[in-house]
């Protein structure tokens, strides 16, 4: 079990009700669509508590945004409205600012660094901050991948992609990112990026390799950019007044199998996502690979705006460092 359900996590929630009414059927939500891996492991992660509770607990798990946007989810969390949700650190970074430092620009050597980084007591301690600041209770880490750039036209420099519009998930960290580059960052939800791209309402868009290729975004495009400047991390996430009313053994299992199911997620993209990108590449797209050099100052002007933003930003470098290979 990780460090966030230490006893400053537990006073923190504790605190947000007073009720001792034990759930039994929880609602789970996530902005991904049912054949992507978080949607998958919130599956097995319902089945198994059904199981490990002898059919006490449940999960219902409503993917592809049927309970809104994640900012709309995350309300829902603080009110107990929702119960529980896999959802982008993206979107808790707009509320707990710290959680950009994830985003720092090649924080992540590659796929298996980011994994390790995730998984390091740094990441872990950030979680502490979740009960107090938004009223949820973070149980563990997952991701999607390192972000790559699908593009109309060619790329070829960091200049072709000045004044692109081009899609992002609205939080800030991706923002400053491509306004550093001279990029025109339009925030989109998941959804609408297909038909967004095919349609020219977008140029460009900021992606991970699965949905790449599994929802066929380079189709809509003339170059992929394999550029891993990014991770992407997910977190789970449990409502702090609904776990308010939890026992201490309910919180110890769910708790815990949250967790197993969330951390899997990393193992499932460190064994995919080249995979996914090589068949990207054999698919016939233009592909450029690039390394942080492609992006002139942009990375430097990100540090600089993130040193005030996140307090946590040297302590992630410094783990970075240490799990490096």
């Amino acid at each position: 079990m990780t460090k966030a359900f230490g006893s400053m996590a537990f006073a923190a929630v504790a605190a947000m009700s007073a009720s001792s009414v034990q759930a039994e059927e929880f609602r789970l939500g996530l902005i991904t669509p049912p054949p992507h891996i978080w949607t998958k492991a919130a599956e097995a992660f319902g089945a198994e508590l059904a199981e490990a509770s002898d059919g006490e607990h449940s999960v219902t798990v409503f993917p592809a945004r049927q309970l809104g946007n994640e900012a709309e989810m995350l309300q829902q969390l603080q009110t107990g409205a929702l119960d529980m949700a896999f959802m982008t650190v993206a979107e808790v970074s707009n509320r707990a600012p710290d959680f950009g430092a994830f985003y720092a620009p090649f924080l992540a050597e590659d796929i298996d660094h980011a994994g390790r980084i995730l998984r390091s007591d740094t990441a872990t301690d950030i979680l502490e901050q979740l009960p107090a600041e938004v009223g949820v209770v973070g149980v563990a880490y997952g991701m999607a991948g390192l972000r790559q750039i699908v593009a109309k036209g060619e790329v070829n420099s960091v200049e072709d992609l000045e004044g692109l519009k081009l899609r992002i998930t609205p939080f800030d960290p991706i923002l400053d990112f491509y306004n550093a580059i001279g990029a025109a960052p339009t925030p989109m939800p998941l959804p609408d990026v297909y038909d967004a791209l095919a349609n020219g309402q977008v140029d460009a868009i900021d992606m991970d390799a699965e949905l790449i290729w599994v929802l066929k975004y380079f189709e809509q495009a003339d170059t992929v950019v394999q550029s891993n400047h990014m991770m992407f991390p997910m977190v789970g996430l449990v409502s702090g007044r609904v776990w308010a009313q939890m026992s201490e053994e309910d919180r110890k299992l769910i708790g815990d199998l949250m967790a197993k199911h969330v951390d899997s997620t990393i193992d499932s993209y460190v064994e995919k996502e080249q995979g996914w990108l090589d068949q990207v590449r054999d698919a016939g797209t233009n592909y450029v690979e690039v390394d942080q050099a492609f992006f002139n100052d942009a990375v430097g002007e990100w540090n600089a705006i993130w040193a005030e933003k996140s307090t946590r930003l040297d302590a992630l470098r410094q783990t970075a460092n240490d799990t490096a290979e």
